[in-house]
């Protein structure tokens, strides 16, 4: 399968994953099942959260989460989103972030970044911030984060000139679009971060854990438009000034 067969395999996806889930949304309905509406490769891995784990130590494995921010789809507020993710012997290189609400998908593979919806088709390109006092500053909620990493996440707040809570998978996609500097976070899984990292890096950005290490695996993730900010915003995580 090519790289083209994937990105096709990908749209494909979203809109029947789209479809599935947009009919439950600003709804009374409930939604128990989050599950892919598509097969996969019987060769490939599987790893999300509603599917539980398949062949892990495949050459591909797809990283899923059909509802990244499911207390914003049950509160009606249409900043959730459906993640795909692709890994190649544990290397993230290619995701999207779709929105079937508002028609947007953003997509990335290391290389490159793109956006599509209402606003047409563009590439997307992080902006530059040299410094933490020109940063915007998102995360989920520090609420997810435990006492230390509260501490450790307020010295950056402290820094930066804006912070916002709220967004999960979005506030990654508005980095990638130049929108955003910083993202925060901690707690994270695999099926919430693999399909955003090829995303920003195709955007130029770069995201890490905490210590800086790759981000592939979950854990405290701290994504950033721009190197200087990020690598600031790693001293005070770690206490240093």
């Amino acid at each position: 399968m090519t790289a083209i067969d994937f990105a096709a395999f990908v749209d494909q996806l979203a809109t029947a994953s789209g479809d599935a889930i947009l009919p439950f949304f600003r709804t009374s309905l409930g939604i128990e099942d989050k599950g892919s509406p598509l097969g996969f490769d019987p060769e490939h891995g599987i790893i999300g959260e509603e599917y539980g784990n398949e062949r892990t130590s495949a050459e591909y494995v797809w990283v899923l989460d059909p509802i990244d921010g499911t207390k914003s789809f049950i509160s009606g507020m249409p900043i959730w989103g459906s993640l795909i993710g692709l890994m190649r012997n544990g290397a993230a290189v290619f995701g999207m972030m779709h929105q079937p609400f508002v028609r947007e998908r953003f997509t990335g593979d290391g290389g490159a970044a793109h956006y599509r919806g209402p606003a047409g088709e563009r590439e997307l390109h992080v902006r530059p911030c040299a410094n933490l006092a020109n940063a915007v500053l998102f995360t989920t909620s520090p609420q997810l984060m435990n006492a230390e990493e509260r501490a450790a996440f307020g010295r950056v707040e402290a820094a930066v000139k804006l912070s916002r809570y709220g967004g999960d998978c979005y506030p990654y996609c508005m980095l990638a679009a130049g929108h955003v500097d910083l993202v925060i976070e901690a707690g994270l899984k695999p099926h919430d971060i693999v399909a955003l990292i090829p995303i920003i890096e195709g955007a130029g950005g770069i995201i890490t854990t905490w210590e800086g290490k790759s981000a592939a695996s979950g854990g405290r993730i701290v994504a950033a438009g721009d190197k200087r900010a990020h690598a600031a915003a790693l001293k005070l995580l770690d206490g240093q000034t």
